[in-house]
């Protein structure tokens, strides 16, 4: 399936790309539930303009992971810091890094009594204090990005689902993140659904958006990581480009998790 975002045109220029310097840096992270780790001797450095996506087999930690980076879920001990500064606590401090990190979830997260126009220009208006005609004008460009500025004045629930996510995209990306964190965008969607989301997703990574992305489509991983992390029980067992990683895995874990996909 093609989407909009797959076309050439001019994109826009939202993403401040320095490749190279670290962005997201991830020391020593713990993660306990009660007698549960969760996360162990976690460390992962994500440079600007990276993308990294992250797989494993469920409960190995990679959605904690993924939500501990803009505090969803609050470490047990570490540090975790975000261009250079450390992780705020709480507060407008603890706002405005959630400005920075944009994040998309397995579910859309839309406010379904506003329109898709409306969900899109609420955070700038509301949390950046963008004037609504800028907001507006931003929203626009970014769901015809995303291949929905057709869809602008309807509610959600009068989209499909992957054009649901499609917004939740747009929504994320209308605050100028420096980095954009995919929680497994794609599996509430149905099989047709996956591949407009992901397309767009490919279109982010190839204009050099930062990205951490948790999933289970390892075509996108083939296509659009420069770094595929293996997780198994709460810890990085292994990292490495994608073509060595599915070629040559080089943990027995990883080795079995990647037969398990090509006999099923």
């Amino acid at each position: 399936m093609t989407t909009p975002a797959a076309d050439p045109a001019p994109r826009t220029s939202n993403i401040d790309v320095r490749r190279g310097q670290p962005l997201v840096v991830m020391t020593n992270v713990q993660k306990h539930y009660g007698d549960f780790q969760a996360l162990t001797d976690i460390d992962l450095s994500v440079n600007r303009g990276e993308v990294v996506v992250v797989v494993g087999p469920s409960g190995s930690g990679k959605s904690t992971l993924c939500r501990t980076i803009n505090r969803l879920e609050t470490i047990t001990s570490g540090s975790i810091t975000i261009d250079g500064a450390d992780l705020p606590a709480e507060g407008k401090a603890l706002a405005a890094l959630r400005a920075d990190v944009g994040m998309v979830f397995q579910s859309f997260n839309l406010f379904s009594h506003l329109t898709i126009l409306e969900n899109v220009t609420l955070g700038p208006i509301k949390v950046k204090g963008m004037k609504k005609a800028d907001a507006d004008k931003l929203a626009r460009e970014l769901l015809d990005r995303v291949g929905v500025g057709h869809q602008a004045d309807k509610l959600p629930a009068q989209l499909s689902g992957g054009q649901q996510q499609r917004v939740a995209i747009a929504r994320a990306l209308a605050m100028k993140p420096k980095v954009m964190l995919f929680d497994e965008p794609t599996s509430a969607l149905d099989p047709e659904m996956i591949n407009e989301v992901l397309d767009v997703m490919v279109g982010l990574a190839q204009d050099g958006m930062t990205m951490i992305v948790v999933t289970h489509e390892m075509g996108f991983a083939r296509k659009a990581a420069d770094r595929v992390v293996f997780m198994a029980d709460g810890q990085i067992v292994e990292e490495a480009a994608p073509q060595e990683f599915f070629t040559n895995p080089k943990s027995d874990r990883a080795k079995d998790f990647l037969s398990k996909l090509i006999t099923h």
